[in-house]
């Protein structure tokens, strides 16, 4: 009777001011607004900026999910289904337009003493799916930009924007392209294969190794 009494007078009371509390929901984080700096250049025609080309190509491969897997192919190409992060680039370049085996091949052809993972001998099977002979083409013929990321900071972050390159040391070396989606705080996303599959992932300030290189191909 007692426990019953008490509910009635519980359910009565229930609109009172007596028995209403205010509940305080943290507020949503501010998304900061980092300009967008777009490519000029259109390579393959399709009226559609070489580097909104490239994001779209290397976001096809996280859609597609083909899995990690290490290995040497004759002619150069892993299956569809297979590949690793430097299979994520030249997929995404071929959608802009870019052969970029074909150029690696030749820049090494003609200048194989600056290209240190070839050793001297040149391995066109496998050559342009090297993480350092990358780093040394986009050297070459990209604009090298800053390596620092500092969230929070629309100076620093307009600086990385989508389809830039960016590369990690040893002992995890790494390449991706930058996403055109970012953090709250602005810090962008990567488009990689870093295993098991590829994927979109905010993993630019959290690889297990430091940045190398940061470049936008085409320069402009």
């Amino acid at each position: 009777m007692v426990i019953g009494f008490l509910a009635i007078l519980f359910l009565s009371q229930g609109c009172s001011n007596e028995f209403s509390y205010d509940i305080k929901y943290p507020e949503p984080k501010p998304y900061l607004m980092v300009p967008t700096v777009d490519c000029p250049l259109d390579k393959d025609g399709d009226g559609i900026s070489d580097t909104k080309d490239i994001v779209a190509g290397a976001r096809d491969e996280t859609e597609r999910k083909p899995r990690y897997r290490d290995n040497y192919y004759e002619g150069g190409y892993p299956p569809e289904n297979e590949g690793v992060c430097t299979d994520v680039i030249w997929r995404a370049f071929k959608h802009a337009g870019y052969d970029l085996k074909k150029m690696v091949d030749e820049d090494i052809r003609h200048n194989i003493s600056l290209y240190p993972r070839v050793d001297g001998e040149r391995e066109p099977n496998i050559d342009f799916r090297r993480v350092q002979n990358l780093r040394v083409y986009f050297q070459r013929y990209g604009q090298e930009l800053t390596i620092e990321v500092f969230p929070g900071d629309i100076e620093n972050l307009t600086q990385w924007q989508a389809g830039d390159i960016v590369t990690f040391a040893e002992p995890y070396e790494h390449i991706a392209i930058i996403s055109d989606r970012r953090r709250p705080d602005g810090v962008p996303y990567l488009l990689h294969n870093g295993g098991p599959v590829a994927s979109e992932e905010d993993r630019l300030l959290s690889w297990k190794s430091p940045i190398t290189g940061h470049y936008r191909f085409p320069k402009f």
